[in-house]
Parts: C-alpha cells; sequence; structure tokens
C-alpha cells in the first residue's frame, strides 16, 4: 500500500497565497502595534496616567486600542516622528560641521607642543613648524609631516 503524501494536492498554490498574505498582515500589524506603543513613550505631552491608560488601552484590547489611537491622535503621531527626525539629523549636521572644522592655529601648535614634549620633534623643528603655522603659509611636504595638514588645508583657512 503507497502512503505517501502529496504536499502540493494537501496545499495548493491558492492556500499558500493566502497563508503568505495573512502572514504578511500579521507582521504590518506587530509593526503597527509596537510603532504607537514607542509613541506613546515617546509623546512629552501625555501625563503618566495618560500614557498608562493608552498603554493599557493597547495592551489589553489591541485591535480596538490601536484604532482608537489612530483616530484620536493620528495626526500628532505623524509630527512627532517627523520632530525627531529633524532633531536627529539637526545633531548630525551639526556633529559633522564639528568634526569637520578645520584646525585652528592654536590647535596646531599645541599639536606641536605635545610633538616636542615626546621628544618626536626636535626643538629646530618645532621651531620652523611654529613659523609655519604662525605665517599661515606652509610647504606641502613639511607642513604635512609635522601639522597633519596639507597646504590645501592651510590655505582654506
Amino acid at each position: 500500500m503507497n502512503t505517501q503524501v502529496y504536499l502540493a494536492y494537501d496545499f495548493p498554490l491558492l492556500s499558500v497565497l493566502w497563508t503568505m498574505l495573512g502572514f504578511a498582515l500579521w507582521v504590518l500589524w506587530f509593526f503597527l502595534l509596537f510603532k504607537i506603543i514607542f509613541d506613546i513613550f515617546r509623546d512629552d505631552s501625555l501625563g503618566g496616567w495618560g500614557k498608562a491608560g493608552w498603554l493599557a488601552l493597547v495592551i489589553l484590547l489591541p485591535f480596538l486600542g490601536v484604532f482608537v489611537y489612530l483616530i484620536a491622535r493620528g495626526k500628532g503621531m505623524g509630527q512627532r516622528e517627523l520632530d525627531q527626525a529633524r532633531a536627529q539629523r539637526k545633531e548630525f549636521d551639526s556633529y559633522v560641521r564639528e568634526a569637520a572644522a578645520p584646525a585652528s592655529s592654536a590647535d596646531q601648535l599645541a599639536k606641536l607642543s605635545d610633538l616636542r614634549a615626546r621628544g618626536d620633534i626636535t626643538d629646530e623643528e618645532f621651531l620652523q613648524a611654529k613659523a609655519l603655522v604662525l605665517s599661515g603659509t606652509a610647504p606641502e611636504s613639511h607642513a604635512t609631516s609635522i601639522t597633519g595638514l596639507t597646504g590645501d588645508d592651510e590655505r582654506q583657512r
């Protein structure tokens, strides 16, 4: 007696599509649920009891709680996310500006003094590099080896 199971007959293509659709909707539901929970905690206009109430509603009655939250606070949810994205962008831009800022003459002199104190350069090299930094014009090979800046970096300052 042949007892082989043919999965193609037991699970037809339409059933596979419905299963995939159900799984995708389930994943989207959890994504929306967690997005709302994060928004509840992100909102500074809600007090502690308001946050606790919304969280209890969303957790105890998930479908009703999520739909009521979206209807009542959906517009503010988008605005809070946009404000957070703008704040993150502003912080990133200020960090990039700070990191990319050219070194000042005082910073270069402090580096040179530190190099001399460690014994990496001699007093003569220190005086030459100091004169180059203070004059604002530096030959590429010498300035690069001592201060770490190229002539183009020096001219842009």
